[in-house]
């Protein structure tokens, strides 16, 4: 067994009261996320990592992606939508949610010259969706609201990062965005925001802070370190808008004025709450009920609370 292997498995007996333990073993630490304004926390998080930890940030173009490289083992650590979490969990795969990262960060945007103004105007129409998203079951939802489905309208795969050059060509009509992409098609002229889709029983539920299980089994002083890495990193991006902007300015290559509008649909977080937890199941069972898992995930082991819970309880 390596020294640095040893040093982990040390760490992992300790405490959550004693995340210096962790930090005083030259750990590097893996972090996953999306090139998206609400996931630009990670991108912070080597201001408050503890003495002898450095924080390797990579990004991922897709919430899949950044699922698949926590389950592989590619990262130690990861921040992306709940509904790629589910679809691992669901599938028995290794994922577990010891942290949120966000809520809103979505829009539905139709060009702004067109004729789509509310939901039911999508029947029939072009819509760009990033299959297995957050975005996907929301929008599935609200067409089940307005008494239609995912059939009244062609599903077009797009990523989010494509989406608003599509609407621009006329490839689609419409699309079920990630911002930035909302904001960058309202300030060009191209698109306008049809509708923010947080009415569903969902809330404004969208993105999680995961790791693989054995991480949470054998290396919890790390987990504990980590989240706290990522609260601060929160509230500081949370409290300072303008830095958030000139970070994804900076590292992602985002264009201002979007951002300026996007961060406004934005709302960076940290802590696991009962509403978060239980819009969490809710959002499970209706990702069922569209067929999109075969069963609902074992909350108990894809979920653990254990350490926002203790977090909480230091502030």
């Amino acid at each position: 067994m390596s020294l640095h292997r040893r040093t982990l498995l040390a760490a992992s007996a300790a405490t959550l009261a004693t995340p210096a333990i962790v930090a005083a073993q030259g750990t590097r630490v893996r972090m996953g996320a999306l090139r998206l304004i609400h996931s630009i926390t990670p991108f912070f998080y080597d201001r408050f990592m503890p003495e002898g930890m450095t924080i390797e940030v990579i990004p991922f173009e897709s919430p899949t992606e950044g699922k698949n490289a926590v389950v592989t083992r590619s990262v130690d650590f990861g921040a992306f939508g709940i509904a790629a979490g589910i679809l691992g969990a669901a599938a028995r795969e290794p994922v577990t949610v010891i942290g949120s990262c966000c809520d809103k960060g979505m829009a539905v945007v139709a060009r702004k010259d067109g004729p789509i103004n509310t939901l039911t105007d999508l029947r029939g129409r072009r819509v760009g969706i990033w299959p297995g998203s957050t975005q996907e079951v929301f929008i599935r939802e609200r067409l089940r609201m307005e008494g239609m489905s995912i059939r009244d309208i062609t599903s077009v795969r797009v990523s989010f990062s494509e989406m608003h050059a599509a609407l621009a060509r006329g490839d689609i009509d419409a699309y079920v965005g990630a911002e930035p992409g909302p904001g960058i098609s309202q300030v060009t002229g191209i698109g306008k925001v049809v509708e923010f889709p947080y009415s569903t029983p969902m809330g404004t539920l969208n993105m999680i802070f995961a790791t693989h299980f054995e991480t949470t089994q054998r290396n919890a002083a790390l987990c504990a370190t980590m989240l706290g890495v990522h609260r601060r990193a929160s509230e500081f991006a949370s409290s300072n808008r303008a830095a958030a902007i000139e970070m994804a300015v900076q590292r992602l290559g985002m264009q201002r004025p979007a951002l300026e509008i996007s961060i406004e649909n934005v709302e960076l977080n940290w802590r696991m709450t009962p509403q978060m937890v239980e819009r969490s199941r809710t959002y499970a069972q209706h990702m069922l009920e569209l067929q999109q898992i075969r069963a609902i995930p074992d909350f108990n082991t894809f979920f653990n609370t254990r350490f926002s819970d203790e977090l909480a309880r230091t502030a």
